[in-house]
């Protein structure tokens, strides 16, 4: 693909098509995300078109969740990773032991709470109110760097649909972990090499292979052609930059301050 090249034969024959319409962006997304991005933005940004796979991703990553907790194997090795993280706050002097013996008795009935009714509720409410706050955040950065560092014409809204519509590969992503949950008895959270290693995602080496992803490059590759097309960019090389560089440096920033402060290696597992 010619990273300088954003308007192609296909895309100059299908100016004046129709709007599509949001499932039609959908499989766009991952037949032809080049022309449908471009389709996309000849009109005004859809709310429908971030607002829908953004709940589909959190409500599917909820009750994957829910699932997979019935499963005895997952639930204990859940526990397992559960009791291992506190042993480890408290070897690293972040925890007293007798904080960490609290917590570790306090897992049985916090796990046995969360697999009821209640529980599951809770946590795709939880899921949805979170991962909205989240994704509005990260969005807002990479709408900061496009405006002013890469001078892109679009609106924050163009942003969302980008980021809205590259989800759906995030979904499948997501659904192929929750297999090999099943299939594995332990807790998968994505298709990274470190995950189905079962590397320990806070050493620089988990971290690496933690990169090591085909559906997060692949929705990456993705994001970056929707934002060149929706923000109207003449080239599309700057765009994969912004995306990977966003992605690789943010997410190691976050690896070293996670050391310092294990809360946030919730974010990392």
């Amino acid at each position: 693909m010619d990273s300088n090249e954003t308007i192609t034969p296909i895309e100059e024959t299908t100016d004046s098509a129709g709007e599509l319409s949001h499932s039609d962006k959908m499989i766009g997304v991952f037949t032809e995300p080049s022309k449908t991005f471009f389709l996309t933005s000849k009109f005004s940004p859809r709310t429908k078109d971030w607002v829908i796979p953004v709940l589909i991703l959190f409500f599917v990553a909820a009750l994957i969740r829910i699932i997979a907790m019935t499963n005895e194997e997952v639930y204990f090795d859940a526990k397992k990773q559960g009791i291992e993280r506190i042993e480890g706050m408290v070897e690293s002097g972040t925890m007293t032991q007798e904080q960490g013996d609290e917590a570790i008795n306090a897992i049985d009935q916090q796990m046995e709470f969360m697999n009821g009714p209640v529980g599951w509720v809770i946590t795709i409410a939880t899921s949805l109110i979170f991962g909205f706050i989240v994704f509005i955040i990260i969005v807002g950065i990479y709408f900061l760097f496009i405006k002013f560092l890469l001078k892109g014409e679009g609106t924050f809204s163009s942003a969302l649909v980008a980021n809205g519509l590259t989800i759906y590969i995030s979904i499948l992503q997501m659904i192929v972990a929750g297999i090999l949950t099943m299939l594995f008895g332990k807790m998968i959270m994505d298709t990274s090499l470190a995950s189905l290693m079962g590397t320990d995602k806070m050493t620089l080496a988990g971290w690496v292979f933690a990169k090591i992803d085909p559906f997060s490059i692949w929705a990456y590759v993705v994001l970056s052609i929707g934002f060149a097309k929706m923000f109207k960019s003449e080239s599309t090389g700057k765009y994969y930059a912004l995306v990977f560089g966003v992605w690789l440096i943010g997410t190691f920033i976050l690896f070293q301050l996670a050391q310092a402060v294990p809360f946030l290696q919730n974010f990392i597992q």
